[in-house]
């Protein structure tokens, strides 16, 4: 069974959500704060999509989203907002989130987001059986890992999927627009932000210097490059 956690302290906007997960097939585990939501995440270690609220009482969604990654780079993170600030967006994907949906939201929206990392974090189709190596980095594309120098990168697994689209390209420059189809997938409803947001944060985690990379190197005006 496919799970999923809602974090959401409003009981409507939760009721909501969850009727709909479990219509499009899902099984959730409710949680109305952060710290039940940590707890939940615990006694539910199969839980594969995390749908974290921001605003809530006590430790809210940023902080639930860091702990969460602090230990977990696999499971795949929706920040739901009720602010469109774009502060409130890039934060949330800075602290590990792999996506954002800003209420009022669709249900197909929503359903769209959850599916695609659903299909990201494990529940798609086979990896295939091989390696990427491109000195000083190795991709392991059997058990989704990263190394450089021979030391392992723990990548989300959006991050994950950059890496695979970048050294399966290298020297090409990718269209932020083509890179947005080929990692969050056609369908996707989302802005082109993701896009940048996720470089920069993988950038701080292969760069040797992220102020002045040399792997992931910017085309102005068009997207960017593995550096190769």
């Amino acid at each position: 069974m496919k799970k999923v956690l809602v974090l959401e302290d409003e009981s409507s906007i939760r009721s909501f959500i969850v009727i709909n997960l479990r219509r499009a097939g899902y099984e959730v585990v409710e949680a109305e704060s952060g710290e039940e939501a940590l707890e939940k995440l615990q006694q539910h270690s199969d839980v594969r999509v995390a749908l974290l609220d921001i605003m809530l009482p006590g430790i809210d969604g940023f902080e639930v989203c860091r702990r969460i990654r602090a230990t977990n780079s696999r499971i795949g993170i929706i920040m739901l907002t009720a602010r469109s600030q774009e502060m409130d967006k890039v934060t949330g994907l800075m602290t590990g989130a792999d996506d954002y949906v800003t209420k009022p939201f669709s249900l197909a929206e929503l359903t769209a987001r959850v599916d695609a990392l659903m299909r990201r974090s494990g529940g798609g189709e086979e990896e295939s059986n091989g390696e990427i190596r491109q000195d000083p980095f190795l991709l392991n594309t059997r058990n989704r890992t990263l190394e450089k120098n021979g030391q392992r990168i723990k990548l989300t697994q959006v991050e994950y999927s950059i890496m695979r689209m970048f050294m399966e390209n290298p020297g090409k420059a990718l269209q932020r627009e083509e890179i947005l189809d080929l990692v969050w997938g056609r369908d996707y409803f989302g802005e082109l932000k993701i896009v940048d947001v996720n470089i920069r944060r993988l950038r701080l985690k292969v760069e040797d210097d992220p102020t002045n990379p040399t792997y992931i190197t910017t085309v102005w005006g068009y997207g960017y490059k593995w550096g190769f």
